[in-house]
């Protein structure tokens, strides 16, 4: 069966050549080569949601790469897709970057300028270990082990638009529909889950900052469980702490957590750091909330065109989700899309602030009532993202009234009816 090979370079003329010659080696079949990190992922992610049969057995990953540097890039492709062995191209010869490559993941280096012989014997090399780990995690099975978890992030177009209610409801959705859950407070300097979930916690997202390789019990460590079965991973209860974690360690952090569990749901804030930017670039899903007000509504187009210029996110494949939404307001989410060029989730929430205020001021917004129409809401966009499996316990969808009240209405309709005939 010929080698699937997926060669990954910024450089035009490298890739041409890269292409050249992996074209060349015996039993090879390499595909068209991805020109940044965001294409390499992005086609990773589309072929293992088919099968993880479907991915390439080898990547081969040039020096020349972004914007995620090469060595980042190979971090994540290898906790994400552990069926995929990966090669870097360098022009470094020096045992120290050796060492940083097999660290980050890499299962073999060739150095430039590039050899046929070397190229044929690493990639060669390389197959066999992708197919000795794909016999032990069983083919195709019953679903797609290399794909890991969904990772959905949750950013606020401006402060006070119930980023973090949205966050966590989403979460607890997906953790109420038996999927392993983690949501995680990267609002480093004023995030709030801990005191909207009432948790006391000691560990934090900081604590993982500088370690470089996360195994499970460190994880286990800093992971907060929650009475509702969330894992929480929270943002340091001091602000200036949040400064330890930069963009390299949030991809870190982000992608063990994928591995690990079904829905990771990151909740980012209003204010875009680092981190919160490289968690929004590393999402299957981006979402963005705003009230349909003008400073909010111009607050997202803000967020998108910064994300567009960054190449953090690009407008199609970022998501709007309408908060305090009633029926009277001049600006309705049509409108919100042309003027932001997103999507827009089609489940919007209603503006019933009165019952969410005791929940919130008490810090118990998981006991939200089920009958509410916030929450419901809620669980129903989680439904509507694919975060839940079926529908969950307790949870009944907006605008459905329960049978015996559907009776009830049908009875007074009868009455008025017969009442009618009689004058």
């Amino acid at each position: 069966m010929p080698t699937r090979i997926l060669p990954a370079a910024g450089d035009a003329d490298a890739a041409r050549s890269l292409s050249a010659l992996l074209a060349r080696l015996p039993d090879a079949e390499p595909v068209a080569p991805v020109a940044d990190s965001t294409r390499l992922v992005d086609t990773l992610a589309r072929l293992a949601a088919e099968s993880v049969d479907e991915l390439p057995e080898v990547v081969v990953v040039h020096e020349r790469i972004g914007p995620v540097p090469a060595l980042e890039l190979i971090r994540e492709v290898a906790l994400r897709f552990p069926a995929v062995g990966v090669v870097l191209v360098t022009s470094d010869t020096g045992p120290g970057l050796l060492q940083a490559a097999m660290d980050h993941g890499a299962r073999g280096l060739v150095t430039l300028p590039l050899v046929h012989e070397e190229l044929a014997a690493r990639v060669h090399a390389v197959a066999q270990w992708s197919a000795g780990v794909r016999r032990h995690l069983g083919g195709g099975g019953d679903g797609p082990p290399g794909a890991g978890g969904t990772v959905v992030t949750v950013s606020g177009a401006k402060g006070g638009v119930g980023t973090t209610l949205v966050a966590i409801q989403l979460a607890l959705a997906a953790q109420e529909s038996g999927r392993s859950t983690a949501l995680v407070d990267m609002d480093l300097q004023t995030g709030d889950v801990a005191a909207y979930l009432d948790v006391q916690f000691r560990r934090s997202v900081a604590d993982l900052a500088a370690i470089t390789d996360i195994s499970p019990r460190v994880l286990a460590d800093a992971v907060f469980r929650h009475d509702s079965g969330l894992a929480l991973l929270l943002a340091p209860g001091e602000g200036e702490r949040g400064e330890e974690v930069t963009d390299r360690a949030a991809r870190q952090i982000v992608a063990t957590l994928r591995s690990r569990y079904e829905v990771v749901v990151v909740d980012c804030g209003a204010q875009m750091g680092g981190a919160g930017a490289a968690a929004v670039e590393s999402a299957d899903r981006a979402l963005l909330v705003t009230t349909p007000d003008v400073l909010a509504v111009r607050g997202a187009k803000r967020a998108v065109r910064m994300w567009d210029r960054l190449q953090i996110r690009k407008a199609e494949e970022t998501t709007v989700v309408v908060n305090r939404h009633t029926r009277g307001t001049e600006i309705q989410p049509a409108l919100i899309q042309r003027i932001t060029g997103t999507g827009v989730a089609d489940t919007t929430v209603p503006a019933h602030f009165k019952e969410l205020q005791g929940a919130v001021d008490a810090g118990r917004v998981h006991e939200l009532d089920n009958r509410g129409t916030v929450k419901q809401a809620l669980w129903t966009l989680a439904a509507e993202l694919g975060l839940t499996r079926g529908a969950p316990t307790g949870h009944r969808t907006p605008g459905r009234a329960p049978a015996a009240r559907r009776r009830r209405k049908e009875g007074r309709k009868e009455t008025k009816a017969t009442k009618e005939k009689r004058t």
